[in-house]
């Protein structure tokens, strides 16, 4: 099925040369350009992953770090009792506690962009899965949600300037935001450069082949832009 799309999006897509990969910082540039939205768009990065999602032991799932975060605010919720619910509470958690905040969500509060959890607290949060699992919120150790006591701070901080989770999905994609458009372009290019480098260093031992297949950025309503992965350094 062809999809069909709007006169500002096929003027902006006339902007990308269909024949050419670009290096990042040419495609940052380039994203910006093909931005038409009145507001400030997103800067994305789609991924194509050569691994076969049926597979347990080729699985894809991090976390990202980026030297510039986000651009937004990041509503933290963790899930500790006693000294650790002191400490994220005292690091700046925006909301902190145990079986209070557990009913709260239950109800279907899920006002925030992050949930964590202490170890001992993910007995009594299992029944969150519903609520949580489907918006992606749901504490993992495998996301660097579930967090030992005395990294509570460490893992509050980085949240809040701007971890991003990646995932892949049902396609073989992995879909991660990783700024604004109004951003400088270089900040962009190295919040772009760190997811890249964090999906490659979380390759699963199963993965055959090559590992990174493509890699596309655009903006929020923008098309993509192709980039040469040789410029990447990837596999």
């Amino acid at each position: 099925m062809t999809v069909k799309h709007g006169k500002k999006y096929t003027e902006a897509e006339k902007l990308i040369d269909p024949n050419k990969a670009y290096d990042l910082a040419e495609a940052v540039a380039t994203a910006k350009k093909t931005a038409y939205a009145k507001f400030d768009e997103a800067v994305e990065l789609h991924m194509r992953m050569g691994v076969d999602i049926r597979n347990a032991n080729q699985q894809v799932r991090g976390v990202a770090l980026l030297p510039h975060g986000l651009g937004k605010q990041v509503r933290v919720l963790v899930f500790a009792q006693g000294e650790a619910e002191r400490t994220a509470r005292e690091a700046g958690a925006d909301f902190s506690g145990n079986d209070d905040l557990i009913k709260k969500v239950e109800e279907g509060f899920t006002d925030f962009d992050i949930a964590m959890a202490t170890p001992d607290m993910m007995g009594k949060i299992s029944k969150l899965g519903k609520v949580l699992g489907r918006k992606g919120l749901m504490p993992n150790p495998k996301a660097g949600t579930v967090v030992q006591a005395e990294n509570l701070g460490k893992s509050i901080e980085e949240a809040r300037k701007g971890r991003v989770e990646f995932k892949l999905d049902k396609t073989n994609l992995i879909h991660v935001v990783a700024g604004k458009k109004s951003f400088e372009d270089q900040k962009l290019v190295e919040n772009l450069a760190a997811v890249i480098e964090a999906v490659e260093k979380s390759k699963p031992t199963g993965a055959k082949g090559q590992f990174i297949k493509s890699v596309t950025v655009s903006t929020s309503m923008g098309p993509g832009i192709p980039l040469d992965l040789k410029s990447l350094n990837v596999t």
